[in-house]
């Protein structure tokens, strides 16, 4: 009896997991489209337009903010009023409309713009895409003396076709991916046939597809989420507005990603220095180029290193101070009732108060706000007794030097840097800023993207890669690309001088 029982238990378990196992496989089957199952998808969506017809029996379904109301009423709802019951088989054989088999798409196509039409218990879709964007400007982050001067907006067609306007080549290839589960958000990855190394392609579209989040609105929530080190204060993607700057890294075998509705483009695998490069660089004379990208890295040294080290020399160096300069420095610290690292805190962060200020305010009240509040504050503050002549100038110059790092990012993160080394040198003086300084060579040479040293070609050390990192060699001169990129083909440049 017992065995007869077991053996009946068992058997309702078998029959149990074959209803599941059939139910799911019913779920997974697409559904076919039909009018009243879009109709109850968009439910309470009163910008969807329904248009009957019902001499012909035909329903038309469109958002008319994102579509193109001339192409719908020229090659749809016109002749549809015109169109006899014996016609519309012809007229739906038409090119202009897919026939579509399955409920997400037809839902999917319509969310994108298109036209639905139901017939016959037939659905089909016409492409009538035109929602209104901003036309293409130029870029207000990374402006530009010389060189082309229009940008990336939030249109992903238009950004690609920015692109391939300058890559006429079929080598140029597309790969779309879909980020989102809520938005359905297309991202296009791109890169040049037999120049970027297909191994990093793959290893960037699958960790795209792995990315699970509701809705994607930006391409640097992207970089967030795809990100090696979540947890650096440092950017491990170099992000750009500029068509030619994203054209440049492609040809230089890197990969380019755009993110529909983002006016900014992301390229990997990126390194520390190319944060310090603009475009500019390639449209002047080599020396000249060389020369800024010199006085870039000179002010990335200033804005990490001069506000610390004024609070580790007057906190505990003072034999360091020439003696002239002792006389004035004492003079006009006689009056602050403050250690140097309070002096030091207090005044940057009221720069970054007047910095963001002059953000998030209109443009001509900004620009006001940064320099009138900057002037007058400083001086109010010297007169007050509650800062020293010297650390103003110290604070202004770190603070007029992170502006001229050309990625904002690079220059937000750097920027958090300096508070920490104003702690570090308030407590241990040069000791505690070396440490500093220590630590974050550290952490950089442990950071890679996509698999790729963040300090190369400083670490590992490549010294044919410098003509393009500390210094802009001549063209000629630059014949190979960028060990870093593992590209297949090297050579990018067979000019000879």
């Amino acid at each position: 009896m017992v065995q007869v029982y077991l053996f009946r238990m068992i058997k309702k378990l078998l029959l149990r997991k074959e209803q599941q196992h059939e139910l799911q496989q019913g779920d997974s089957a697409p559904s076919p489209p039909t009018l009243a199952h879009v109709l109850q998808e968009f439910e309470q969506c009163s910008d969807l337009k329904h248009r009957f017809f019902p001499d012909i029996h035909i329903d038309v379904l469109y958002f008319d903010h994102m579509v193109s109301g001339e192409d719908v009423g020229r090659e749809i709802l016109q002749p549809l009023r015109s169109l006899s019951v014996q016609e519309v088989s012809a007229y739906m054989r038409r090119s202009p409309f897919k026939r579509i088999d399955e409920a997400k798409r037809l839902i999917k196509g319509i969310l994108d713009g298109q036209t639905a039409l139901f017939w016959k218990d037939q659905a089909y879709l016409a492409d009538t895409n035109g929602p209104q964007f901003r036309s293409v400007q130029q870029s207000e982050t990374e402006t530009v003396i010389t060189g082309p001067h229009d940008s990336f907006i939030e249109n992903i067609q238009t950004n690609l076709s920015l692109i391939r306007s300058r890559i006429k080549s079929s080598h140029l290839k597309v790969i779309p991916c879909e980020v989102g589960e809520i938005t359905k958000t297309t991202v296009y990855i791109l890169f040049i046939q037999d120049i970027a190394n297909r191994e990093l392609v793959h290893k960037l579209v699958r960790r795209i597809e792995s990315v699970e989040m509701d809705g994607l609105t930006d391409t640097n929530m992207l970089i967030q989420y795809i990100d090696e080190h979540p947890n650096s204060v440092f950017p491990q993607f170099l992000t750009t507005e500029r068509p030619d700057a994203a054209v440049s890294r492609l040809l230089s075998g890197r990969i380019v990603g755009i993110v529909d509705g983002s006016p900014s483009a992301f390229s990997a695998p990126t390194n520390f220095f190319e944060f310090f490069s603009s475009p500019d660089d390639y449209y002047q004379r080599w020396m000249l180029g060389t020369a800024l990208r010199f006085l870039r890295f000179l002010a990335f040294i200033i804005t990490v290193t001069f506000t610390a080290f004024y609070v580790s020399v007057t906190t505990y160096h003072y034999e360091m101070i020439p003696a002239a300069l002792l006389t004035n420095l004492a003079e006009s610290r006689y009056r602050v009732p403050f250690p140097p690292i309070y002096e030091a805190l207090l005044m940057e962060i009221t720069i970054e108060l007047l910095r963001e200020a002059g953000a998030r305010l209109p443009t001509k009240i900004g620009q006001t706000i940064g320099i009138v509040g900057g002037i007058v504050i400083g001086q109010a503050a010297v007169q007050a007794g509650l800062t020293s002549n010297v650390l103003i100038i110290a604070v202004a110059s770190s603070a007029i030097a992170s502006f001229v790092i050309p990625s904002y990012v690079m220059s937000a993160s750097i920027r958090l840097i300096r508070f920490g080394l104003i702690v570090l040198a308030g407590m241990w003086g040069n000791m505690g800023l070396m440490f500093g300084v220590a630590y974050i060579v550290i952490h950089l040479s442990g950071l890679s993207n996509l698999g790729v040293s963040y300090l190369s070609p400083l670490a590992p050390m490549n010294v044919s890669d410098w003509k393009d990192v500390f210094i802009r060699a001549p063209y000629w001169l630059m014949r190979k690309r960028s060990t870093s990129v593992k590209s297949p083909n090297p050579t990018r440049n067979r000019m000879k001088q």
